[in-house]
């Protein structure tokens, strides 16, 4: 199965020129619907046999390439189309096709009488033929056609809506932000490829990361291509200073903020740095700054979450702040436990998503959490699935969450600091308070909608994917159980990538003196706190409500900072935005492009009028006239003739 790895994307490139091409002459729901869907379902199985031939090979033999043609050959560069079927691809290749094969379904129910119903599907298969690229690439140039096809489809699937109103702006509006944020990002992606080639003269990871692993290079050329990717890697994975994308995306379709602002395409950053592992672990500098910045996304948008209203804004900043624990997990040297979280994270993540939009659809499209409480009535399986994701992505024990954040906390403390322990546990509690936060003040309590909105459970086309990935969610955490009680097997989802980071990880270097019971106490700990913050917030936003705005009016400055976002989009206005408009309109514009371009093309088109004017004067249509101009110049030339003897 291997060697059909290339089916995983063209099944679904296939879906999309189907669905492209003819989708507006088919008009039948159910078949645009079954043809999207079953694309990325039979991506989804050939993925599948890949993972179990591969899983049943000897660990030397796991790493595999299949070369397509040969797609670049320019003077010394030589690029394949070819696709690397590892450990690491293949867990990436079945957390999209999978998940993104239960949207799909899902988006059949969702997306029901959409007038661009065909367009939607055509778009869903176009993203997950550039992410499966993204994820599959042999080599930096794929990668990042991948990236760019991503970021695309991120574009396309935002404004999807685009004559809708989203806050102070339009769909269009919050498309376009997201773009322009990204080639920021891509721009320093650019630079890092660009310097990899000069230094190792080659783009194909193999010859790269060998070269990396054996060659002695400057740090400070490693420093500057860790610095690069990851700049590419902010803009994609939303991290500061470029997350200010990620809040505003939540414009498009549910399904399009499950598939790819919480499940794919954000994870693309943290799969780009865990894939150049070896590059980044020769750059420690870097490595520190990666962690930072990390962190303090974590804990800035999980505090911006916990004042937001709106049900998909704070899951967008519940994504930030969850990306952010994949970064720390990156710059501590925990790979594996990075791509772990990313792993569980799809599951818990989407289901929210897809449970938001369950409720949302039931609302009339009202987003607001304030205006819902008591829908675990009308809407039970929606209600069940959401709260057993909330409690996976609180860490609250036995859920898939708790083994993957408890890994990247323990991680944080025993190769990084007490400190980040302690910043992450915090936001871990964060995160915890205003889940539930979130699950109270829609499913619990009073109603608070209106008698003309009448809820309703979603039908079985929604509801289904919403069961599969809570059992994901409970379950899907057990493959990484960690080694302190899983005796002599270990971390099995460890000792499956381990071949992958083996060599950055050596190159690190770290040495864990840290004990067992530790690790056991900083685990109680983080549960503990876990566990007390989803208390005080069902406590305080289903039986004391009013708690709630009494610490809101006391502490009424902070919440203003929280509500208003720390401010960061006003700050990127002032600094950034406005002074390029101010620029662009009163002198690119006014000046440059109106005088300057524009009066050089009039003002040379008026000269050549006036002298066309002047030479029209002499075509009389006289013949008498030109036969003497004609004797006059012969005149005047044998004059010069005779003068110049």
């Amino acid at each position: 199965m291997r060697e059909l790895i290339y089916l995983t994307t063209l099944l679904p490139f296939a879906g999309f020129l189907i669905n492209g091409l003819f989708g507006s002459k088919i008009k039948n729901e159910k078949i645009i619907g079954i043809i999207g869907s079953a694309s990325v379902g039979l991506s989804f199985i050939v993925a599948l046999g890949a993972f179990i031939q591969t899983l049943n090979l000897p660990v030397e033999e796991r790493s595999y390439v299949v070369n397509l043609f040969n797609w670049i050959s320019v003077g010394g560069l030589n690029v394949n189309a070819a696709y690397l079927v590892d450990q690491l691809s293949l867990i990436m290749a079945l957390v999209v096709t999978g998940v993104g094969f239960l949207i799909h379904v899902y988006s059949i129910g969702y997306m029901h009488g959409d007038k661009g119903f065909w367009r939607f599907f055509a778009y869903l298969n176009l993203f997950i033929f550039a992410m499966m690229n993204l994820i599959l690439a042999d080599n930096f140039i794929l990668l990042f056609l991948g990236w760019e096809g991503v970021g695309l489809c991120s574009y396309l699937l935002i404004g999807f809506w685009y004559n809708r109103k989203f806050e102070n702006s339009t769909t269009s509006d919050t498309a376009k932000k997201a773009f322009i944020v990204n080639r920021i990002g891509d721009f320093g992606f650019l630079l890092g490829m660009f310097l990899i080639y000069m230094t190792f003269e080659s783009l194909n990871f193999r010859d790269v990361f060998s070269k990396a692993n054996m060659f002695s290079i400057s740090p400070t050329t490693f420093s500057f291509i860790a610095l690069f990717l990851f700049i590419g890697a902010t803009g994609k994975s939303a991290q500061i200073p470029l997350f200010v994308w990620l809040p505003d995306a939540m414009a498009g379709p549910t399904p399009v903020s499950a598939l790819i602002h919480a499940a794919t395409m954000v994870t693309a950053g943290v799969y780009m740095v865990a894939r150049c592992s070896i590059i980044f672990a020769s750059a420690p500098a870097v490595m520190i700054v990666v962690a930072i910045i990390g962190l303090l996304t974590a804990f800035f948008a999980a505090t911006i979450g916990l004042v937001q209203n709106d049900i998909k804004k704070v899951l967008a900043y519940s994504t930030i702040s969850q990306l952010g624990y994949m970064f720390v997990a990156m710059g501590v040297g925990a790979f594996s436990a990075g791509i772990f979280h990313v792993m569980t994270h799809a599951f818990f993540k989407a289901l929210l998503f897809l449970g938001a939009g369950s409720v949302i659809h039931a609302m009339h499209e009202k987003q607001d959490i304030q205006h819902y409480g008591g829908l675990k009535n009308y809407m039970p399986a929606t209600y069940a699935t959401f709260t057993i994701a909330a409690l996976a992505i609180s860490g609250f024990p036995g859920l898939s969450g708790f083994f993957s954040k408890d890994e990247i906390l323990w991680f944080s403390f025993s190769q990084g600091s007490l400190l980040m322990w302690i910043i992450g546990a915090l936001t871990a509690a964060i995160t915890a308070f205003y889940m539930f936060r979130l699950v109270s003040l829609t499913f619990l309590g009073k109603e608070r909608f209106g008698h003309d909105v009448h809820p309703h459970e979603s039908p079985k086309v929604m509801t289904i994917p919403l069961m599969i990935l809570a059992v994901l969610s409970i379950f899907g955490g057990y493959v990484g159980i960690p080694e302190l009680f899983s005796g002599e097997n270990g971390n099995l989802f460890h000792n499956w990538l381990e071949p992958v980071f083996s060599n950055a990880e050596r190159k690190l270097d770290y040495f864990n003196n840290h004990t067992h019971f530790e690790e056991i106490l900083l685990m109680t700990i983080s549960i503990a706190v876990a566990v007390i913050s989803m208390y005080l917030a069902f406590v305080i936003y289903t039986r004391k409500r009013s708690i709630a705005e009494v610490v809101s009016a006391k502490f009424g400055g902070i919440y203003k900072l929280l509500w208003n976002k720390y401010y960061v989009d006003e700050v990127y206005d002032a600094t950034v935005v406005n002074p390029i408009k101010v620029t662009s309109e009163s002198f690119l514009w006014k000046i440059a492009d109106t005088r300057i371009i524009d009066g050089f093309v009039n003002g040379t088109a008026s000269l050549i009028n006036k002298i066309s004017g002047y030479i029209r004067l002499i075509q009389t249509g006289v013949t008498q006239f030109y036969a003497i101009i004609m004797m006059l110049g012969i005149a005047l030339t044998l004059l010069w003739i005779i003068l110049t003897l």
